[in-house]
């Protein structure tokens, strides 16, 4: 409990750092969002009334200080494109990401390191060759070029899945497949290499000695302590999917947050902004902390030393 504690404060200080960063960032953007609420059409007078209801009028200090009371309440504000509150506009957005994020992770997590494992245990031979082969041409393929190859060989001429939206598990299919596959060439590699050196070191050596069989030696000796860097890098990706799949939503017409920061950030929706980088920042400080605790389930001297 004293571990987890540890690191949850530790996290405390660099969301705040973050919001400082955001608050400021967002505002150094070219455009006035006071002109885009009020229209192209509006008076300066009018411009002025939308300044101040948006509460871009006072200083930037008074600014800051206002959003933080409020977030600190559950108050992230008020849409200025849309009128909503921003929480309930977020909410809409979340769960489409999460489901194709969940999807892609899963499937790529399984299978990058399967494969990556795979080809550690046949270290030279051609079905490493293969899966370095796999690897590469997952990393290679650019996301939009392969989610419209997708689309016109199975809802164009096959007609077997929809095209885009989130309609049902079938939506899903294409879109996390696309997003997984450079999750799953990164994974391949990491875990081949994790898993190469874990099999040079004394102790897999002494497990082969002492008679027992390979897969046990495989499985409980080498594949858990190559884990644990695998692990840190899935949970990177996973970070690293939830707030960047902007690419694969917009071929997809996938409705999450990756396309809802687009559209803010192209009519200067600050506090749509603001709570989504937070948002997603809380996100990565979450997966880390997680990630945190597996290090102290997969290696108990990591946990002790902490």
């Amino acid at each position: 409990m004293l571990f987890f504690l540890r690191r949850l404060a530790a996290a405390i200080p660099v969301l705040f750092a973050v919001s400082v960063f955001v608050f400021g960032f967002v505002r150094v953007l070219p455009g006035d969002p006071a002109r885009l609420v009020a229209g192209a059409d509006a008076t300066e007078q009018e411009v002025a009334s939308a300044r101040q209801a948006l509460g871009l009028d006072r200083p930037i200090w008074e600014q800051y200080v206002r959003y933080v009371g409020a977030s600190l309440k559950g108050d992230l504000g008020v849409s200025s494109r849309t009128r909503e509150p921003v929480i309930d506009v977020i909410a809409a957005r979340f769960w489409p990401t999460l489901w194709l994020t969940l999807a892609a992770m899963g499937w790529a997590t399984l299978a990058g390191t399967f494969i990556g494992v795979w080809a550690g245990t046949r270290r030279g031979r051609w079905q490493d060759q293969m899966a370095m082969l796999f690897a590469i041409g997952g990393l290679s393929f650019p996301g939009f070029w392969l989610g419209l190859l997708l689309i016109n060989l199975f809802s164009v001429h096959l007609g077997w899945l929809p095209t885009g939206g989130f309609d049902s598990w079938l939506s899903l299919l294409m879109p996390s497949f696309t997003l997984g596959v450079g999750v799953a060439a990164v994974l391949a590699r990491f875990s081949r290499s994790a898993y190469v050196d874990v099999a040079a070191e004394d102790y897999v050596r002494t497990a082969r000695s002492k008679g027992l069989r390979e897969r046990r030696v495989i499985w409980r000796h080498g594949v858990r302590n190559a884990l644990i860097p695998v692990v840190t890098l899935t949970g990177l990706e996973f970070g690293t999917l939830l707030g960047g799949a902007i690419v694969v939503e917009t071929v997809f017409a996938w409705p999450g947050l990756g396309r809802l920061l687009v559209d803010s950030i192209a009519f200067r929706d600050y506090p749509v902004i603001q709570a989504e980088i937070l948002l997603l920042s809380a996100e990565f400080m979450l997966i880390n902390l997680v990630i945190d605790m597996l290090y102290g389930v997969l290696n108990p001297e990591i946990r002790l030393r902490s």
